[in-house]
Parts: C-alpha cells; structure tokens; sequence
C-alpha cells in the first residue's frame, strides 16, 4: 500500500463511511465501455448535437455527456443516451464476479461502518448486479446515477450521501475507486480518497490527490485500521 506523504495519517477523527466505486471496484466488470461511448456519440451526431470530428478518445461517456448538454442537448435526448448506456451496463453485468477480497472485506466492515455505492451505472443495473453477486445486503445506500445532478466526476452523488448521513462529516467518510473520475468526485465533495489499483502518477495527471494507493481491496482495512 503505497501511503501520499504527510496526508497518509489522519487526526484523531474516526472514520465512519466508506463509499466504493462499483465497476473496477467491488465487481469485475464486463461492460465494454468502449462500445458504450461510440454508441452514444453517433446518437449525438446523428441528433446534430456532436460533429464528427468530436474529440472521443479525449472523453469518458460522462464528460461527453456535459459537454453535449453544453452544446444545447435537452432531456430528452439525455434520456435517449442513458438508454443506450443502460443496455451495456445490463449485458456487462451479466455473469459479473466480484474483485477477490470483497466479501471479505465487507463482512468485516459491515454493521461498524456506514457503506455506501455510488456508481455512474443506472440504479436498477447496480441493484441487480449487487443483488447477483450476493453483497447488495451490506450497503446501507446504493447510489446510481438517477440520484445524480450530473454524473462522475461531478460530486453530485456524493453530496447526495452526504445529505443522506448529515451526522457524519464530509471528513469522517473515505472513498474507494479505481477511477480518475471517482478521486475528483470524491475530492469535490471534500471526502479523501483512495485509489484502488491506479497508479499515483496516473491520478496526479487528471489533478487527482489520492490519500493512498491500495493493490487489493482487502488493503482498506489496513488503512482504516492501521
């Protein structure tokens, strides 16, 4: 477990809630998000909203996304896009299996923490995969992008956690992700956050500070408890 200098090591403030990322995290994901992305931006171009010439290799589907509702998408062509993301999500979910250390890890956190999923997937989606994979049961709040204003890397789902726990301080919480995009969100919320698997360098590059970087989703324990 690779610990950021000086921030590794928190105060005296007891960590009460830990928000995991879903796809990458918790499941191994079978989405190609690849094809999900492609799929969507032609829809955008067909509808006139996206050119051809849309820098794609540059945008992960929720940054092009708000950058379509930039250029005047209204909510019903949102709607149309989420549809088609919800048919990837599905098929990707199906015969999902989860990261090695989950039920471990949530077996022993369970009942002494608050958990929480937030995930840029639809809620009926991450509902069904959580169910599948046998550890839906641990999470006291399962946050999917129709809980959002805007999807990750906005902290949208996060301050909807927040609003759900207000006894607990943004500072009593840590977030888990493999994701640029879940250290931003997590950031803008003002929760510290941990990366799982990415590298330091790979984070510091979207203007990511992680408080730590962990190989195995069972390392969580140890920087909760260590």
């Amino acid at each position: 477990m690779k610990r950021e200098a000086g921030k590794f090591m928190r105060d005296d403030r007891k960590c009460k809630g830990i928000i995991f990322d879903m796809d990458n995290t918790l499941l191994q994901s079978r989405i190609d998000f690849a094809a999900m992305k492609e799929d969507i931006c032609q829809h955008l171009i067909e509808q006139g909203i996206l050119t051809e010439r849309f820098p794609l290799h540059e945008h992960t589907t929720s940054t092009m996304l708000e950058y379509a509702k930039q250029a005047g998408m209204g909510h019903t062509l949102y709607l149309s896009c989420l549809k088609i993301a919800e048919k990837h999500e599905v098929r990707g979910m199906e015969g999902a299996g989860l990261e090695k250390g989950v039920p471990e890890l949530l077996e022993s956190l369970y009942g002494k923490f608050v958990l929480v999923v937030v995930t840029n997937n639809s809620r009926s989606a991450a509902l069904k995969a959580l169910e599948v994979t046998g550890i839906k049961s641990y999470f006291d709040s399962i946050i999917g992008r129709e809980q959002m204003e805007a999807l990750k890397p906005s902290p949208s789902g996060f301050t909807y956690a927040l609003n759900q726990f207000r006894t607990m301080a943004a500072d009593e919480w840590i977030s888990v992700g493999d994701s640029w995009m879940d250290g931003q969100a997590s950031a803008g919320a003002g929760i510290p956050f941990i990366s799982y698997r990415t590298s330091m360098e790979a984070m510091r590059d979207k203007g990511v500070r992680p408080i730590a970087r962990i190989e195995h989703i069972l390392e969580v324990k140890d920087w909760i408890y260590g």
